[in-house]
């Protein structure tokens, strides 16, 4: 069934109910590979509540993500098989505590018709707030519908990529992916096959299943925690990036980045095999 412009566009779904707590904090922490090394006292401080030192439990800035797994603005009726994040921009309001009662709105923002061979755009937003109202996090995802496009729409509009520096990285760190990061990751919430059954990613046109965009979005986020936040999550105010290339579970991915000001720019790749799995990023330390 083509899209429905119209019908898209007035989706949306007012104060859903969610709740989390220190379990999903620190399993999504792992699952972006957090606490790989079990001495390292600085990630441990994101997977690990129990110390003899007392310590407050950290929050990864970007379980933003998934901190609502499920909200949505309603049904897209898209082909699921087809459908891949396309970015993401996560504005932060408050710290996220460890454990919280959430009130979720979701509205879809814009849809753009790229052609009947060249799928679809869907932008929709995400608010988390308290249980007062205030917000703690505004979340604005692009969903790439790779077998809907042809209906019609709008093509024109959509937002310019951030543009990173040309001179070369400030910066650049390694980051190894475990080959079971997919079926960990999974457990956050996104249990769409394609990264975790093989023919499932087969018929989707990928050799194996592949990482979850959105743990290499984490991961982005675990890398500048590391390099330019000094750990710090509520130092985060802005982590955007666009997806371009799937990264497979076990490959390392390396982060280039440009710090100016409060303002880091980054970018992410496969060494191995030439390529770039993240653009356009860019994150604002406060």
């Amino acid at each position: 069934m083509p899209i429905n412009y119209e019908e898209l566009m007035a989706l949306k779904n007012l104060d859903q109910r969610f709740s989390y707590g220190d379990r999903e904090v620190m399993l999504y922490a792992y699952g972006i590979g957090m606490g790989a090394d079990p001495m390292d006292e600085k990630e441990l401080a994101f997977v690990n509540e129990a110390a003899a030192v007392a310590r407050p439990l950290k929050v990864v800035p970007t379980f933003a993500s998934v901190a609502a797994w499920g909200a949505s603005p309603g049904e897209m009726n898209l082909n699921r098989v087809m459908v891949v994040d396309g970015e993401r921009d996560i504005t932060f309001h408050r710290p996220l505590p460890v454990e919280q009662k959430l009130l979720v709105d979701s509205r879809v923002l814009a849809v753009f018709d790229k052609g009947k061979d060249k799928g679809a755009v869907i932008r929709h937003q995400t608010v988390l707030k308290n249980e007062k109202g205030e917000a703690l996090a505004t979340l604005v995802a692009s969903r790439f519908a790779r077998g809907d496009g042809g209906f019609g729409g709008p093509s024109d509009g959509a937002p310019e990529p951030h543009k990173v520096p040309t001179r070369a990285p400030d910066r650049s760190v390694d980051i190894s992916t475990r080959p079971d990061q997919a079926l960990v990751y999974r457990l956050c919430g996104d249990r769409n096959p394609l990264h975790s059954d093989p023919e499932f990613a087969r018929r989707a046109g990928f050799s194996l299943p592949i990482l979850h965009g959105m743990c290499t979005f984490g991961i982005t986020c675990r890398g500048i925690l590391q390099t330019y936040a000094d750990y710090d999550p509520t130092a985060f105010k802005q982590h955007a990036a666009r997806f371009s290339s799937p990264v497979y579970p076990g490959e390392t991915v390396t982060l280039d980045l440009w710090k100016d000001g409060n303002v880091i720019s980054f970018e992410a790749r496969v060494k191995a095999r030439e390529a770039v799995v993240i653009r356009s990023g860019k994150t604002v330390l406060g």
